[in-house]
């Protein structure tokens, strides 16, 4: 059966069908507006070609290209953050596949209307940082200025008299829209801080452009990515100085705010380093990012981090989130940042009932698009209005966007009468606004269309050339049963299509601007802070795989053991995951019972996420820190680090495994891990974050080879045929091991393989020399061009691995003269490892000073080796 099937009849009392599709029932709500459907049940005009194709579709196709939209909303991480929700800091994004279609010469209106109210919003925040001629001439209230903590004092004249762009105070603006019942346009605020919603909208516009690609591709609907390019021209306009390759950056808050996923996208999308407040330092009035070659100056700053809280010197003292400095560099002119430090001061709610009075005092023309009905309770007239009427409305703090607005009207009696006590006795710091109901569009539930309450986030960018307002933007959608729209209130989102009547250029983020690039190979514009993570991301990539390697021995093992006896290979990686720390203690008992129980431990440890050092706690721990890297990481590679919890997340928990279900899981993590280093490997720019990412997983190997060669000194009454076994296994090296000998086991061709052999992959020898290759491309970002620390570290280790004889290494507690006992080796080798780990970390990631080296433990080692031959 199609989705809609067309029967030729019309809707009936609102109750009916859609016109013409009488098997799917769609009530729009009465008596408001419906953004498909007008009042006499008919189809608007610049839907029927939409909906026709619609009709050709049947639920279950529909279902499964939706299923398709769903897993790239996964692939993509596409997450928004809702504080306090159980998902957890990464709930998926909620998008509904049914855009919204717009026609477009409404839309022509609502654009010059918006371009209208972006330039009003400048020129008042222009005035309020600069002359304050709206307070003096009476335009505005002193009060609602100054008692709005929106209002940065520090940034008063911030560069005005120099004419610096950096005092530029809006360069994003976004409003959100909604219709009234009679069709018109009007704003329910206005966003001028840090206006979100860009990114989300071009994601929503790549993923339904993948799940309807006819319905797009058969209609005319105005593109994003121009708008994208403009928006990244006028930063780069901004700039106060080198213009031709300014540096911008995007300030984050980090990766617990709700919209970081916009943050990364954005910055990886239009080209731009994304920073933390950490990265950023300010020197003499001057804005720098500190990399691991040094402090780079930086011109522009997209900052999607509260005004108040990007200085804690001049601003918010108890902030960890800005630059301690930056309000000074913005008054010297230094830095540009956008939007303007103090620009949220004119999103306030009380604001809105001025703007009308305000357009024809600036501009000398009405204003375009009215604002919801507001009365600002600072007013004497205004407050008497909104006492006396306020069952009819609904009341939001005057100087908060994100305080939720309460609908006084659902109130009880006694509830009013103390809100209404609560605004005499502070009147300024309230707004009554009108309550709106909004109009209402088509959503795709699973198998049938729902009614939802629907509003319109659009954006402008104000250019050289004037403002340029985005071609659709963010149609945000109510919940179930609500007619509230609220992302953090189960809220979803549509892809909002401007139709156009004329064939649509193609725009590509890849147009040039007007002035040449200088070709460049490589980029140092890495942040300490970015390096850091991309070194752990290796670090517990890394770890994942070994982990993943020895449980699959263990459980492959488990079915082995004889009747009334253990297996000895079990025994033996038991041993070495209780000395790592997964389980506890050998068991007194050695059967096969005994080594059932434990492997059921080591089963529930690994498979639970709050386990640090478990397997599911490692690959939580990877996705968190490449949630913070994601700008710095392929599609690919962030899709494959997505799903690496997915198979084990459906094991369930630990003591509910089964054996067979968890070793087939195991194997299939071991290709996804093997994949991901596929993709390092193959497809990343050999450049530092790669270097860093690699010595991660290289310190992470060489420490597990560590712990393999431990295995041999676990081994009970000196049988070291389980050990040697089972060393050969997880370091997949048996098949060269039977290659280049026809014999069993035995130490020392096994411990070549493992320590010496820099032909294997998976030796400690091989790990050094890479340790030692990255070391060296590395030194070239220092100043003095000497060896650096960590040079001197690796070069020591490699040089002792190099040169180590075999043939004198013991397992016995009493080493002979001239012998190297194998538990000092692997414990002096770790140290260094160790040593090198904190001596990278001080070089590159924290910049702390240098301190004198102590002898190398290994030169120790050998040393005491050649005083007692």
């Amino acid at each position: 059966m199609p989705l809609l099937e067309n029967t030729g009849r019309r809707m009936r009392g609102g109750q009916g069908m859609l016109p013409g599709f009488s098997h799917l029932a769609y009530a729009p709500t009465r008596g408001g507006f419906d953004e498909m459907t007008a009042a006499n049940g008919a189809l608007r005009a610049h839907w029927r070609d939409f909906a026709e194709n619609l009709s050709d579709l049947s639920r279950p196709e529909m279902r499964a290209r939706w299923d398709r939209g769903q897993r790239l909303i996964r692939d993509n991480g596409v997450t928004y953050n809702v504080y306090g929700d159980p998902e957890g800091m990464d709930r998926p994004w909620q998008l509904d596949p049914l855009p919204l279609l717009m026609d477009g010469k409404e839309w022509a209106g609502i654009e010059a209307a918006l371009k209208q109210r972006a330039t009003l919003l400048t020129l008042i925040l222009a005035d309020l940082y600069g002359p304050q001629r709206l307070l003096t001439d009476g335009k505005l209230p002193p009060a609602l200025v100054f008692g709005n903590p929106g209002f940065l004092r520090p940034l008063h004249g911030a560069g005005v008299a120099s004419g610096a762009s950096a005092a530029r105070p809006l360069q994003f603006y976004a409003a959100d829209l909604a219709r009234s019942p009679d069709g018109g346009w009007w704003v329910l605020g206005d966003r001028t801080e840090a206006p979100s919603g860009a990114g989300y909208a071009l994601e929503n516009r790549i993923i339904v452009s993948r799940v309807l690609p006819d319905f797009y591709r058969g209609t005319s609907v105005h593109r994003l990515a121009g708008w994208f390019l403009k928006a990244r021209d006028a930063l780069i306009g901004m700039a106060p100085r080198n213009p031709d390759n300014p540096r911008v950056v995007l300030l984050t808050p980090g990766p617990y705010n709700e919209t970081y996923f916009e943050h990364a996208y954005l910055a990886r999308y239009m080209g731009l380093t994304l920073v933390e407040g950490e990265d950023l330092t300010v020197r003499e009035n001057r804005v720098y990012l500190k990399t691991m070659e040094g402090l780079k100056p930086v011109d522009v700053i997209l900052r999607r981090t509260d005004g108040g809280f990007c200085d804690p010197l001049d601003l918010r003292g108890d902030s960890t989130l800005g630059v301690p400095g930056l309000v000074g560099a913005v008054q010297a002119g230094t830095v540009a940042v956008a939007n303007g430090l103090g620009s949220g001061l004119v999103e306030s709610p009380a604001f809105m009932p001025f703007l009308p009075g305000l357009c024809r005092h600036l501009l000398g023309e009405p204003l375009k698009l009215p604002g919801v009905a507001s009365w600002w309770c600072g007013q004497e007239r205004e407050l008497a209005y909104v006492l006396e009427n306020l069952h009819r409305l609904a009341i939001r703090p005057a100087f908060s966007v994100q305080a939720p607005v309460v609908n006084a009207g659902r109130l009880s009696k006694a509830e009013r009468a103390k809100l209404a006590e609560r605004i005499k006795a502070d009147p300024i710091r309230w707004v009554a606004q009108e309550s709106v109901t909004l109009s209402t569009a088509p959503a795709w539930t699973g198998d049938r269309l729902e009614t939802r309450a629907v509003t319109v986030r659009a954006h402008v960018v104000l250019t050289r050339n004037g403002p340029e307002v985005l071609p659709g933007g963010l149609t945000r959608t109510a919940a179930p049963g609500s007619l509230s729209v609220s992302m953090q209130e189960g809220g979803g989102s549509k892809d909002t299509w401007v139709l156009s009547d004329e064939p649509v250029p193609a725009v590509s983020m890849l147009s040039s601007r007007a002035a040449p690039a200088k070709t460049v190979r490589g980029s140092r514009d890495l942040p300490s802070r970015v390096a850091d993570n991309t070194f752990w991301l290796g670090r517990y990539l890394e770890r994942c795989e070994d982990t993943t390697r020895l449980l699959r021995a263990a459980i492959s093992r488990t079915a082995e053991g004889a009747a009334g006896g253990g297996d000895p290979e079990l025994e033996t990686v038991l041993g070495l995951f209780a000395v790592m720390g997964h389980i506890g203690l050998d068991s007194p008992r050695a059967d096969h019972e005994a080594q059932d129980e434990r492997v059921r431990e080591l089963l529930i440890r690994n498979m639970d996420p709050a386990a640090f050092i478990g397997l599911r706690g490692t690959i939580h721990n990877m996705q968190r820190t490449a949630t913070i890297v994601r700008d710095r990481l392929s599609l690919d590679t962030w899709r494959g680090i997505n799903r690496l919890d997915d198979r084990l997340l459906a094991l369930g928990p630990g003591e509910d495994v089964d054996p067979d279900d968890a070793l087939a899981a195991l194997n299939e993590t071991i290709m996804l891990l093997s994949a991901l280093s596929g993709l390092a490997s193959e497809n990343m720019t050999r450049g530092p974050g790669w270097r860093f990412m690699d010595i991660g997983r290289r310190l992470e190997r060489a420490l597990h080879a560590l712990d393999l060669a431990s295995t041999l000194l676990l081994a009970p009454d000196g049988d070291l045929g389980p050990a040697l076994d089972l060393v050969l296994d997880v370091s997949d090296s048996i098949m060269t091991y039977r290659a280049r000998y026809l014999a069993a086991p035995q130490v020392t061709p096994v411990a070549d393989l493992l320590f010496s052999d820099e032909s294997n992959p998976r030796s400690l020898g091989f790990q050094l020399a890479r340790l030692m290759e990255h070391c060296d491309a590395l030194s070239a970002y220092r100043p003095d061009r000497m060896f650096t620390p960590e040079q001197r570290i690796i070069m020591s280790l490699l040089t002792g691995v190099r040169t180590l004889d075999l043939s004198v290494l013991t397992l016995e507690d009493d080493a002979a003269p001239g012998e190297v006992r194998l538990g000092d080796l692997i414990g002096t080798m770790r140290s260094g490892l160790w040593d090198f780990s904190e001596t990278l970390t001080r070089q590159y990631f924290v910049h702390a000073a240098e301190v004198s080296e102590p002898p190398s433990a290994f030169v120790e080692l050998l040393a005491t080796k050649e005083r007692g031959a």
